[in-house]
Order: C-alpha cells, then sequence, then structure tokens
C-alpha cells in the first residue's frame, strides 16, 4: 500500500473511530505500522490528529443538542441514553481531566459529546482530548515496538 492511501485509511479509521458511530481504528493502527506502509510518526500524528478530529464532531454535536434538543439529530446521530447518562455523571464527577480519558471505549466518546452539551471551552476540549488520544495511540507504538 503507498504511503499516503496508508495515512489515508488510518484518517479514516480513526475519525470514524472518535465519533458515536461504531468504529476501531486500533487493529489498523497495528497492522500499518506491521505493515510498514508509512513512516510511524506520521501515523502516529495522522492517527492522533484524525481521533481527536471525530472527538470534534462529537462535542459539536453535543453543542447542537444544547441548542436545539436531541430531536434534532438524525436518529442513527443520537446517543445511547444508558451510555450518555453513565458519560454525564463521570464528565459530572471528575470534570475536565477526565477529557483525558475520551480514548476508553463505552465512555469516552459519549464524553466528548458531554462536553460539547455543557459548552466546555473547544480549544481546551482539543488539548485535553489530543493529549489523551496520542497518549493511547503512543502506547500501540511502543508495545509493537517492543514485539517487532
Amino acid at each position: 500500500m503507498e504511503p499516503l492511501a496508508s495515512l489515508a485509511a488510518m484518517a479514516g479509521a480513526a475519525f470514524f473511530a472518535a465519533t458515536l458511530l461504531p468504529a476501531q481504528s486500533e487493529a489498523v493502527f497495528i497492522g500499518l505500522l506491521a505493515a510498514g506502509s508509512a513512516a510511524p510518526l506520521a501515523l502516529f500524528l495522522t492517527a492522533s490528529l484524525a481521533n481527536t478530529a471525530g472527538s470534534v464532531v462529537n462535542w459539536w454535536l453535543g453543542r447542537l443538542i444544547a441548542r436545539h434538543g436531541i430531536e434534532k439529530l438524525p436518529a442513527r446521530l443520537r446517543p445511547d441514553p444508558a451510555r450518555f447518562a453513565q458519560a454525564q455523571s463521570f464528565f459530572g464527577r471528575f470534570g475536565w481531566p477526565s477529557l483525558l480519558l475520551a480514548w476508553l471505549p463505552i465512555v469516552g466518546d459519549p464524553l466528548t459529546f458531554v462536553a460539547g452539551t455543557l459548552n466546555y471551552p473547544p480549544g481546551r476540549f482539543i488539548a485535553l482530548v489530543l493529549l489523551g488520544k496520542a497518549g493511547r495511540y503512543a502506547a500501540l507504538w511502543a508495545g509493537w515496538a517492543s514485539l517487532a
């Protein structure tokens, strides 16, 4: 696979994995590292930035909900009520540090959505989410490198 195609695949997987839609990017990241089809640093940066961009979409959807109500979203983009309540509780309990855990399965994506509904400042939101998501990809990269 050409490097540009690998980076595009990584960007797509990472972006969609961060939205409220079900997807996963870790296997794509490790697979592309193993294939050697792009520079590891480029894959890391692409994955981190695209995954953060997907979370920004969640934040923006949260802002829309806060302004106009959940019924304005298409049904497939509405958060699961149980996961949303769990994320609200988590964010309410731990506040801004919880955004460092936006990479976690199940609660991570709704956390970013909740931050939008609460009008959490976008600059701080992006910095915290990027830090957490980059940390996850760095850990995956380090794990892969130790085994390769």
